[in-house]
């Protein structure tokens, strides 16, 4: 998932981050490169936002030459978590299929938590999805 950020000179010399396809995701950087690092905490934030409030997540679409990809773990969740939606299941219930208690579910998806990959592998099966992952050149 990468999506598009735009960044404004600030009045303060630094640079204001925002990202047209989650206006929620507002942040700021001494420099582009802090600006960028920035943008993903913003963009996380947000959406977990939209996780906790049980609305989609907004695909992105916006176009331009700076953009920020999402860490692999953290669109495995956003997985989990539409897949979830999309089958109409809630916490509880992925929590009976997998056999776990329910602040497991809620830490898998929890964007802030350093789930295990395997875990997410295994509740993504539960919901009838597998997880694929690519390695692109930079």
């Amino acid at each position: 998932m990468r999506y598009t950020v735009t960044l404004t000179p600030d009045d303060n010399g630094t640079l204001l981050v925002t990202v047209p396809d989650i206006p929620q995701a507002v942040t700021f950087g001494e420099d582009r490169e802090d600006a960028l690092t920035r943008a993903v905490d913003a963009i996380e934030t947000a959406l977990m936002g939209f996780i906790d409030a049980r609305e989609p997540i907004p695909a992105p679409k916006a176009k331009g030459a700076d953009g920020v990809s999402l860490p692999a773990l953290s669109v495995a969740k956003i997985g989990l978590y539409e897949a979830m939606r999309a089958e109409g299941i809630g916490k509880a219930v992925l929590a009976r299929r997998l056999g776990v208690a329910l602040p497991q579910i809620d830490r898998m998806l929890d964007l802030r938590h350093h789930s295990r990959m395997d875990a997410m592998e295994r509740a993504l099966a539960a919901m009838g999805r597998s997880l694929s992952v690519a390695v692109l050149a930079a």
